[in-house]
């Protein structure tokens, strides 16, 4: 049987996670973007908690205008900003899957720029 878009995406998205792995010094700064939406969170493993989160569907993120990459970049720049307010600067980028490309790449230059180090 040949294998289906998602079950690729599932497939490489445990090879990513079986390598990546976010501590209480370096968290991982996660991302999931789905047709419309895009969603970042900063994730503790060890105590298994979620330390700051933003996505394209917040309050005061709906009312952005532009393009899907420009408001990934924004949301990577949030997730930044929110993760210097809780005093984290390290993290691991886990791409979730996906490839390094288009909104998750503007996702992490979003980051990068925002102050956070990969």
């Amino acid at each position: 049987m040949k294998a289906t878009k998602t079950d690729k995406l599932a497939s490489r998205k445990r090879r990513v996670r079986a390598k990546v792995y976010g501590t209480s010094n370096r968290p991982r700064l996660s991302i999931f973007s789905s047709n419309q939406h895009i969603f970042g969170q900063v994730i503790d493993d060890t105590r298994g908690i979620t330390l700051v989160a933003a996505s394209d569907i917040e309050k005061e993120t709906k009312k952005q205008k532009g393009t899907k990459t420009e408001i990934a970049k924004n949301i990577g720049l949030l997730v930044a900003k929110r993760a210097k307010e809780k005093k984290i600067k390290a993290v691991v980028f886990d791409r979730g899957g996906n490839l390094y490309h288009g909104r998750v790449k503007a996702f992490a230059d979003g980051a990068r720029e925002g102050g956070l180090e990969f």
